[in-house]
């Protein structure tokens, strides 16, 4: 008798109650809805196993601490109708750092009026060597004999010699003065400066490399001329060219601050501008976010996001007053973004899992069980009718 009762007491607790034989009623509605719950559960089951299979990606925003970093800047830019000889490129920043007529790690590309290639180079140092220039005291180099080539006035002690273009230029600016007439000036004939200004009327020229910069504000911009330092203020020598304008439309093919990374977008990729008036001077802001990307195999790039707004001044911009050419002004976000790729934990998976084949079990149950009470109102309904 004991047993008996609590058997009978073992039973309440039961939570999960059976249901009678005489309820269990297939229906052609719930064979319908329990088909389409099946699909809908492996599609769903399949969306959430790519999901696992494949990396996720975690982004966070964090105060940039980093301290004596370099930025990196690729380019690679187009000038359609500005000569590589004349196409020159400056960079400097906020802490007084400056890199005039910059020529290392870039590559200028001769281009015809229709853009195909004409000539690959390396924008190289120095002036070549030819044969017997003229010497200081007016003779010309003899055998075993030393150069120094002469200053044109602009020495600064009785032993300095000028022994390339450059070299007469830069006495000249140092005193102030303005080289007006380089055919006069043997070291700039023998390298051919002007005749290869000359030469080159006409042509294009697309410019790519990179530069190495302090993680500061600065700028950096192609403008045509020689640039140099004159009494704290920055000059373009545009005389030898003996222009009243240049045209400095340009295609920018890439810009970006870093590394690539995967899923980055650089806003001036594939940007055409084509200049409306004779003279004219474009700017780009450009705001550097940094940004760190680590892939799920744990490797990190360090590398930059960007946005950008342009600015352009047209016919009011005065040879003597502004400068043409194309600027590049960039400041540097105080937050950091970070990428993080990692996979989904198998817990995490099949606890999607239990929740998507409950949950479409459950709504799949209360739908069906609606339609069946509905169908069964509406016969007795009908039944009811014909008493």
């Amino acid at each position: 008798m004991d047993g008996l009762i609590g058997k009978l007491k073992l039973r309440n607790l039961d939570a999960y109650p059976k249901i009678n034989e005489d309820f269990n009623t297939r229906t052609l509605s719930g064979g319908a809805i329990s088909l389409v719950s099946s699909v809908i559960m492996a599609f769903l089951f399949i969306s959430e196993l790519r999901l696992y299979l494949h990396p996720v990606t975690e982004t966070k925003l964090v105060v940039d601490t980093s301290r004596g970093e370099h930025l990196r800047i690729h380019f690679d830019v187009t000038f359609p109708t500005l000569a590589c000889s004349i196409l020159s490129l400056d960079a400097m920043d906020i802490s007084g750092e400056q890199h005039l007529d910059v020529r290392h790690d870039i590559i200028k590309r001769r281009l015809d009026s229709v853009g195909n290639v004409i000539e690959v180079r390396p924008d190289e140092l120095g002036a070549p060597k030819i044969e017997k220039p003229l010497q200081r005291h007016g003779g010309r180099l003899e055998h075993n004999e030393t150069y120094c080539g002469s200053c044109y006035g602009a020495e600064s002690t009785d032993d300095h010699c000028c022994n390339s273009c450059e070299e007469v230029r830069e006495a000249y600016r140092k005193k102030g003065w303005t080289l007006s007439n380089s055919d006069m000036i043997d070291q700039c004939e023998r390298e051919g400066i002007l005749q290869r200004i000359k030469d080159e009327e006409g042509e294009g020229c697309n410019i790519h490399g990179f530069l190495e910069v302090k993680k500061v504000a600065g700028n950096f911009y192609f403008a045509p001329g020689k640039s140099f330092q004159q009494s704290n203020a920055h000059i373009h020598d545009l005389l030898d060219f003996q222009k009243d304008s240049f045209n400095i439309s340009h295609n920018i093919n890439r810009l970006s601050f870093g590394e690539y990374f995967p899923g980055v977008v650089n806003p001036l990729d594939g940007v055409r501008w084509t200049q409306p008036t004779p003279t004219a001077m474009y700017q780009y802001f450009i705001k550097v976010v940094p940004t760190i990307y680590t892939d799920v195999s744990g490797h990190t790039i360090q590398s930059s996001q960007f946005s950008a707004t342009e600015h352009f001044k047209g016919g009011d911009v005065d040879l003597l007053q502004a400068l043409p050419g194309v600027f590049f002004f960039y400041d540097l976000s105080p937050i950091k973004v970070t990428f993080t790729e990692e996979h989904v934990s198998f817990l995490h998976f099949l606890t999607n899992v239990c929740a998507i084949v409950g949950g479409v079990f459950t709504v799949s149950g209360i739908l069906d069980s609606f339609i069946y009470h509905g169908q069964r109102a509406i016969k007795k309904m009908e039944i009811g009718k014909f008493i």
